[in-house]
């Protein structure tokens, strides 16, 4: 489970290789609208390209200090996102940590992550021992999200040949 620290900050975006030799990186946004990211950082300039965004970043003026910060992901405290107000709508960092039950009440473990690979999210979790499992985040396999009780339903895929 995430510490309260943890909590208190929202990753909204990694940085990724050196673009070029004037210290742009390449950058994949977290947020909801993915342009929205330079509200959130030491952004200069951002411009879209295929699957990512090519930023300029304050402070960073050749390839060298780029390639530095290859892998960092960018943090804002979470007080700066906006207010959820719809039901049924939440921010992923919400679900790390919730323990994930079937429908009958059994564990099946504790949510991990929520990845997007392209096609649609993908909620993971950790079981009390092995393998982590890897599920659509749909309503069909998550019917229900308790985050007062830090809890999610999940109904596991059925296996077939």
């Amino acid at each position: 489970m995430p510490s309260d620290l943890s909590r208190d900050k929202v990753c909204v975006a990694r940085i990724g290789a050196a673009h070029g030799v004037r210290g742009e990186v390449k950058l994949w946004s977290f947020t909801e609208d993915p342009a929205a990211v330079a509200d959130y950082g030491p952004l200069e300039a951002l411009r879209p390209a295929k699957d990512h965004f090519v930023a300029r970043i304050a402070g960073i003026a050749d390839r060298d200090a780029a390639e530095k910060l290859r892998n960092v992901d960018l943090y804002i405290p979470r007080a700066r996102l906006p207010k959820i107000d719809e039901a049924d709508t939440f921010y992923h960092t919400d679900l790390i940590g919730l323990k994930a039950v079937t429908q009958n009440g059994d564990e099946v473990g504790t949510v991990s992550a929520i990845h997007n690979f392209g096609a649609s999210d993908v909620i993971e979790i950790k079981p009390p021992a092995g393998d982590s499992l890897l599920m659509p985040f749909t309503d069909a396999t998550v019917p229900e999200i308790d985050l007062g009780a830090r809890r999610i339903v999940v109904v596991p895929p059925t296996e077939s040949e």
